[in-house]
């Protein structure tokens, strides 16, 4: 099995240490480098070859922010999982919107941080339903309803039925949940996934929910999801 490349990026020594400590032990983890800054994350990229990054949001010179935008502008860019001390911080919004995969609290239990790395680099999102309607409910203002409406119309490029699969994602289910709701198989979910980011120029799952969420549709579909 080969190990996950995971490159750490934060500005406390003491907290690199620790999750060096906490994630390096894990057989399947491959801690290949440390960053300082955000500033230093692109050579580190290229130095080391991570699968992962784990990023810190909150650092001096470069932040998280920037540093995310512009790894996931890279061709074969790393995911990114994004370390923060708030549950609804407008910087992680902003992150997950630029492509990170999914955020982990810093004062999240090892084993957690572990399996958001491991789901991270199998290519599954680290974001829950309920913390992404309260991101998204923390970004609401008077941008809402033209976020509202560019949504709505990058989402009419889709047919009826990527539509509904778009709308299952934001509500947080998996692909095998997805076949069930919407009665189809899950190599035709996992088509229809890969359509809707072709489509719609996005990155993972996370931005298929954010932009869901920012239409409205995850509401208008209620509990059920399929109509």
């Amino acid at each position: 099995m080969t190990a996950i490349r995971l490159l750490l990026v934060d500005d406390d020594p003491l907290v690199r240490a620790g999750l060096s400590l906490m994630l390096g032990g894990a057989d399947d983890i491959e801690i290949v480098g440390e960053a300082a800054d955000g500033a230093e994350v692109e050579a580190a990229v290229d130095r080391t070859g991570p699968h992962v990054v784990l990023m810190d949001i909150r650092m001096p010179a470069v932040d998280g922010l920037t540093a995310t935008e512009r790894l996931r502008a890279r061709p074969d860019a790393p995911q990114i999982v994004v370390l923060t001390t708030f549950h609804a911080d407008e910087q992680v919004l902003r992150a997950l919107r630029a492509g990170a995969a999914g955020f982990v609290l810093k004062d999240t239990p090892p084993a957690e941080i572990l399996d958001a790395v491991r789901r991270v680099a199998a290519g599954d999102p680290v974001l829950s339903p309920v913390v992404t309607r309260q991101l998204v409910e923390h970004a609401v203002g008077n941008a809402a309803d033209t976020r509202k409406a560019r949504a709505r119309e990058r989402l009419a490029a889709l047919n009826d039925r990527e539509r509904e699969v778009a709308v299952a994602v934001g509500r947080g289910l998996a692909n095998a949940e997805i076949a069930t709701a919407l009665y189809m198989s899950v190599a035709t979910v996992k088509t229809h996934v890969s359509r809707v980011l072709a489509k719609l120029d996005l990155n993972n799952r996370v931005q298929i929910a954010l932009l869901a969420y920012d239409a409205g549709l995850v509401e208008e579909a209620g509990p059920g999801g399929h109509r």
